[in-house]
């Protein structure tokens, strides 16, 4: 398990540096939306009610609506400026007994693990409250909320279970409750003896959630017999105009960007390409057509390029003209 919180249980002069676990961790079979027709993923945006446009996490805020429609906004530094006092302690208000503590209060469930520093301050706190049967009502700040907790023991753990706060839990008003219902003593009894014969001790292991058994093997069932959707390709992003980008396109035009460089670059250190050079008009319509041929064949010319490039660079000033010469005339006779 990984420490969602470090602090200190703190009671009259006695501090005990602990760390917080999670107790508990529901779980369930996970279940995206998605397109019945192809399987993709149904996405949602964050957008602005207003412009409609997306608006990204660092421009996001809270904000508070009065009754007159109008709209408090609370950044997060507006927030830090907050007090919390037990930002980083489990501060101890009483020692009350545990049946006073109606368990429709309880929330989440937290083990506490002393640093080795701790171990006897932890062990007397433990076994103050086992002794006692009492638990320790706290106050603590948890995610940047107050919360209202007690301290119990389980095991040989001290676990720290949230409370909601009073005015968190709602008031059973159910007027057909308020009605004279005459209960006669047979049924009483006969209410008894049901109960009687349901009488176990309650072992949790014994239990299981069907719905979450029967889900993971139809899954199964629908994996094996081939009943799977392929997807294809992930969502496009979209860029900030909304324009939506296909990579593949945009990978070749790169390359042709690329290419386009470097032919241009491959001419400037040639001194010029040679179709730039004077020559007669019927040479030069056959080297447009051939320049068509070639790019419509693609590799074939550009395999000429490269054969014809070292020559021109690697000789002198006086060689590369003998060499341009005897290229015309190698061209000439080719075409």
């Amino acid at each position: 398990m990984r420490a969602i919180w470090k602090g200190a249980v703190a009671f009259g002069l006695v501090n005990v540096p602990v760390k917080l676990y999670a107790a508990t961790g529901e779980k369930g079979v996970t279940l995206h939306q998605v397109h019945r027709e192809d399987g993709g993923r149904i996405r949602y945006r964050k957008v602005c009610s207003i412009d409609g446009e997306e608006v990204p996490y660092p421009d996001i805020a809270k904000g508070y609506e009065t009754d007159d429609g109008r709209m408090v906004v609370l950044t997060d530094e507006d927030l830090d400026t907050l007090p919390l006092a037990t930002e980083r302690e489990i501060a101890v208000e009483a020692f009350v007994p545990a049946d006073q503590v109606d368990p429709i209060m309880l929330g989440k469930t937290y083990y506490l693990e002393p640093e080795r520093t701790a171990a006897k301050p932890y062990a007397l706190l433990r076994e103050a409250l086992q002794t006692t049967d009492r638990m320790a009502v706290v106050k603590v700040a948890l995610r940047q909320r107050e919360s209202m907790a007690v301290l119990r023991v389980r095991d040989d753990v001290i676990c720290l279970q949230t409370l909601l706060w009073p005015d968190e839990i709602r008031e059973a008003d159910f007027p057909v409750l308020d009605a004279d219902v005459k209960v006669r003593p047979q049924e009483l009894t006969m209410a008894k003896s049901l109960v009687e014969s349901l009488a176990a001790d309650f072992d949790p292991s014994e239990f299981e959630d069907e719905y979450r058994t029967a889900l993971e093997d139809l899954i199964e069932a629908k994996v094996t017999g081939g009943e799977t959707v392929s997807v294809a390709t992930a969502e496009p992003e979209e860029e900030g105009g909304g324009e939506v980008v296909d990579l593949l396109s945009a990978l070749q035009r790169s390359v042709e960007r690329a290419r386009g460089r470097t032919a241009k670059a491959a001419g400037d250190d040639a001194g010029g390409a040679p179709e730039a050079e004077a020559e007669p008009e019927p040479e030069k319509k056959k080297s447009s057509s051939s320049a068509k041929r070639s790019a419509s064949s693609g590799k074939k010319g550009a395999k000429a390029d490269d054969e014809e490039r070292p020559a021109k660079t690697k000789a002198s000033t006086k060689k590369a003209d003998d060499e341009k010469a005897t290229g015309k005339r190698t061209r000439r006779r080719a075409s």
